[in-house]
Order: C-alpha cells, then structure tokens, then sequence
C-alpha cells in the first residue's frame, strides 16, 4: 500500500526541459494522471513546479504522452506545448522512441540474453495481462529483448528494450519465464517491498526532439536503495 501523496513537488527531479518538453524521473508510488485514488498525480505536480519556476499566472498546459505503472520508478515525458503533444504521441505511436529498463529478478533467466514474444492478453477485473506462447482470443503481440547485465548477491539485474507497449508486458513477460521482478506480488514475487514499489525501473529513452529535430538520450537514476545502489 502506497502513502497518500498530497504534494512531492520538492522531490521532483527534472531530467530535462526546455519549451516544448519537460522529462521527469518518477518516484515509485506516484501516478502519472489522476485516478479513483484521489491522489495528486505527478501530471499536476509537474504543473504546479512549471507555474513557479516561470511564474506563470494562469493554466498551465502539459500534456501526457505515456505512463508507467504506479509502482514502477523511471523516465516520463511530458508536452509544454500544444504543437509538441500530437508529435509525441505520433513518436511513441510509431515506436520511434526507444525505451530501456531495469529489472532485478530473483531467478535467472534461461539464458544470458533473449528476445521474447508472447501474445498477452488483459484481464481488467484483475488489472493483470497473462503471457501464451501463441496468440489467443483478444490477445496482444508482446516483444522484448533482455541480457542479464550484473549478478548481484541475491539478485540479477536484467536490461530490458521495450519493443512492443502492452499492458504490465515487461512483468507479465519475465514471470512466464520464472523470472519474477522483485516486490512484485502480482506477477509471482514471494514477498512484496515494504514501500509497496516493484524493482523495474525505466532506465533510458532516446528520440529524435519534436520541435528541434534533434536526438535526445535521457537516462534516470534508480531509486534509492541497497539492492539499487548495488547495481550501479
């Protein structure tokens, strides 16, 4: 169970901005957008540090380009601008950005590195996506490529290139193959971290800018932690 966030704006760590965009590394427990939970997302926290940053009176614009799962830390991005959203949108649509993440896993993978393709399908009731090796009924095409980058003492941290956007598709996809991210009670995890996160972390993200044409490599720190630490 996550604590109730009424504001964090002072632990908001921008990872870049300028007029068009601004990129934020985002804290376990925060949600991207408002939700039934009634707490403040970090769309609105964003907002809030942009009004007094450029003490702007009025509405601030921002628009949403994705999300992370709530209990996932890492990379997000955000439009400033009306003319930035639609491209970014049109960018992440075409899979024209390209997304790294972190997992500590507790088991190792069957081999060093992998693609994997699965056909996941979502359950709503449960909020969960199961993996089936071949496609089913109302079934999405999941694909990742994985390479274990460092044995820890307990742990193995997996770097992961996201391929494919699906519902929980990077957590479905390890616990198919026995590799359950740490704390993470959904997919399989024997125990869950006691500040309710999961240790899978959106690591890297690059693009081409929207507006200035230009690449951008954005790369976040993890989280705070012993097992994190360990893997820096």
């Amino acid at each position: 169970m996550f604590e109730k966030i009424t504001s964090n704006k002072s632990n908001l760590q921008v990872l870049f901005e300028d007029n068009h965009l601004i990129i934020v590394n985002k804290r376990s427990g925060d949600i991207v957008q408002g939700d039934k939970t009634g707490d403040q997302p970090l769309s609105e926290v964003v907002k809030e540090y942009i009004a007094e940053k450029y003490d702007k009176p009025g509405a601030v614009y921002l628009g949403v380009v994705h999300r992370l799962d709530r209990p996932t830390s890492g990379i997000v991005v955000f439009a400033r601008t009306s003319k930035a959203l639609p491209r970014l949108n049109k960018l992440f649509a075409n899979k024209e950005a390209k997304k790294t993440y972190w997992a500590v896993v507790k088991n190792p993978p069957p081999k060093e590195n992998d693609s994997l393709v699965h056909w996941l399908k979502r359950n709503p009731k449960q909020n969960k996506s199961y993996a089936h090796k071949k496609e089913v009924p109302d079934s999405k095409k999941a694909v990742l490529d994985y390479r274990i980058i460092k044995k820890l003492n307990n742990y193995y941290l997996l770097e992961i290139d996201l391929h494919t956007g699906r519902h929980h598709q990077i957590r479905s996809q390890l616990s198919h193959i026995g590799c359950v991210i740490k704390g993470d009670l959904k997919y399989g995890a024997d125990r869950s971290n006691k500040d309710g996160s999961i240790h899978l972390h959106a690591r890297k993200l690059t693009f081409l800018h929207p507006v200035k044409k230009e690449p951008l490599t954005i790369i976040a720190p993890p989280p705070l932690d012993s097992i994190w630490n360990d893997c820096i």
